[in-house]
């Protein structure tokens, strides 16, 4: 299967779970902070560290599974551009206290979530 079959079958399965995850958390913790974002930006920096790292370091992975993973699933379960926006609201609007909230937690989480997910790889 070529390249854009291997991504846009895992574009698909990342952007419906993120829609799901995104609304789950809306549900059960609150519909004022976008946790499901957050949620979303921790996890998938998580599946990309760990999955980078493992395919790289710990074994010889198909090129497919990168295209799947990495570029397709990641690229579209991760919401990068919806935690700028969400962000840029939160200026806009002078909630100062959520701006700061939403900054510090998603760079600080997912970069923390990346360093596990890579320490995990390797200790695998």
């Amino acid at each position: 299967m070529r390249a854009y079959l291997w991504v846009s079958v895992g574009a698909l399965v990342g952007a419906n779970l993120r829609y799901f995850v995104s609304r789950l958390a809306a549900k059960l913790l609150s519909p004022n902070f976008p946790y499901g974002t957050l949620i979303i930006n921790i996890s998938g920096s998580f599946i990309l560290g760990l999955f980078l790292i493992w395919t790289t370091e710990r074994v010889l992975a198909d090129p497919k599974w990168r295209w799947l993973i990495a570029v397709g699933f990641c690229g579209s379960y991760t919401t990068f551009s919806s935690y700028a926006f969400e962000t840029i609201a939160y200026f806009e609007q002078g909630h100062w206290s959520l701006l700061a909230l939403n900054i510090v937690t998603n760079n600080l989480l997912c970069l923390a979530a990346v360093l596990a997910g890579a320490a995990l790889a390797r200790g695998i």
